[in-house]
């Protein structure tokens, strides 16, 4: 990776994980100069792959962010308040998710990170900042910290528009993944955001219509396209018992379900189950979101198209258009789980490069957004 120029736009990514967001702000030429982030193998990623790897001169806080006062982060990198040109951040979004049933989740202490997020907007001052989450943080039940964080906004002088459900697939990544984005800028500046970009990828079905400047979904087949090297650690798999092999190799291939294979559980006796477990991944269309236990074939559909095993751990990487090059470490399970948290790192580049545009050219109006969540 080339060196930044001198100058260039400032950015500080919050709840880092394993760097999906740091590596898309590198592509798009920011420098992260701060990156916090608390869990012990997200970090050794991080700083493997960005840190050693890829060069970028970023001060990696590896602790938890309720213990580090935004002042001592300014004080520690050499930031004045609007200094920062971009404020990332994906806090944690377990308490938000839709797997959390009935009302779990609404008191979830996790949640209370999207407040702490903006607390370093109010000391940092960022031109603009952006937060990305799943799309059940915007379910009524959560009503509340929305609320809050839209307040907090407005009275430290941020204009919020409403959410955006964007969809990586829609933006060059090989995956259906909706994920809700909130993007703010300092109405102090002149600046208008020009959000969110256009997508640049569209469905089949849109070709005589998207006018030859959108170019087709990225479907799962690309991924598997290219051999996995035999010395990359990430080329792993789970290792399945006989009865789960041969009820694989009974699946149908390209995107057969479980219930074709033949195999029941006691449990099924009852209710048939979600109907992606231990399913296929059908090439011909975007890959299913990459969740934490994405190489987990017993948490969605994530059985290899053609063979009988899971995923591996690169081949969940490269859905999340992270390059080869780029090492996971801590384990298999661990890393599926840095994987399932990222940020797309081709969506991330794409964001961002829109933004910082924005924020370069400047202008005396507010842009209008053209849609919401």
């Amino acid at each position: 990776m080339k060196p930044l120029p001198a100058g260039s736009p400032i950015a500080v990514d919050l709840f880092a994980g394993a760097g999906g967001f740091s590596l898309g702000a590198l592509y798009a030429r920011l420098h992260v100069v701060a990156a916090v982030e608390y869990d012990p193998s997200a970090c050794k990623t991080y700083r493997r792959n960005l840190i050693e790897i890829a060069g970028a001169r970023t001060h990696l806080f590896d602790k938890n962010i309720l213990e580090i006062d935004p002042a001592e982060l300014m004080r520690t990198v050499d930031l004045v308040p609007g200094q920062c040109d971009i404020l990332l951040g994906g806090p944690p979004c377990q308490g938000f998710s839709a797997h959390r049933l009935n009302n779990a989740g609404v008191n979830d202490p996790r949640n209370s990170l999207l407040i702490r997020y903006f607390e370093y907007v109010k000391i940092l001052r960022p031109k603009v900042f952006l937060v990305e989450n799943v799309p059940g943080m915007l379910w009524p039940r959560h009503r509340d910290w929305i609320d809050e964080f839209y307040r907090l906004a407005d009275a430290a002088g941020y204009e919020l528009p409403p959410p955006f459900s964007l969809n990586a697939k829609d933006y060059g990544v090989p995956q259906n993944r909706k994920r809700v984005f909130l993007v703010g800028r300092d109405r102090s500046l002149k600046i208008a955001i020009d959000w969110p970009p256009s997508p640049s990828h569209h469905s089949p079905d849109e070709s005589g219509r998207a006018g030859g400047k959108k170019k087709p979904w990225r479907v799962a087949a690309t991924v598997f396209q290219r051999k996995l090297r035999k010395e990359d650690p990430n080329n792993r798999h789970m290792q399945h018992g006989k009865a789960l092999t041969d009820a694989f190799k009974k699946t149908p291939i390209n995107g057969g379900s479980r219930s074709a294979s033949g195999r029941t559980l006691a449990c099924h006796s009852d209710h048939d189950g979600h109907s992606d477990v231990y399913g296929r991944i059908n090439p011909r269309l975007p890959g299913p979101t990459m969740t934490t236990a994405c190489v987990n074939p017993s948490k969605g559909r994530f059985v290899h198209p053609t063979r009988a095993h899971g995923i591996t751990l690169r081949h969940a990487a490269r859905f999340q258009t992270f390059p080869d090059w780029y090492e996971f470490q801590g384990g298999l399970m661990a890393g599926g789980a840095q994987v399932g948290n990222a940020v797309p790192v081709k969506m991330a580049r794409v964001l961002l490069s829109s933004l910082m545009a924005s924020v370069k050219k400047g202008t005396v109006e507010i842009a209008k957004v053209a849609s919401k969540a």
